[in-house]
């Protein structure tokens, strides 16, 4: 199995089980603070690896750079997207 489809089980199988659990709000926050700790610890790893890599932290402004007009165009065609999507809604309003 590769790993993307790994991935995705583990995403499919958390769906399933928030639905089966959405009833239940200690378990709801228990999740909520597990995934933010998580989330902090994701970080924390990412950025021990970035300390770690000597080449990384030479080209870091440039991969800054690459980053950021990465983000911007990501953030341009996303709301240009939702707003071709939304002409044919308007339309009919």
């Amino acid at each position: 199995m590769t790993v993307m489809w790994v991935i995705v089980f583990f995403f499919a199988a958390g769906i399933l089980l928030g639905r089966l659990l959405r009833a239940h709000p200690s378990l709801i926050r228990f999740a909520d603070r597990l995934a933010m700790a998580s989330i902090l610890l994701l970080l924390f790893v990412l950025g021990l690896s970035v300390g770690i890599h000597r080449e990384i932290l030479t080209h870091l402004g440039t991969l800054g750079l690459q980053a950021a007009v990465l983000t911007l165009g990501a953030i341009v065609g996303s709301v240009a997207a939702v707003q071709l999507l939304r002409l044919p809604t308007r339309k009919r309003q």
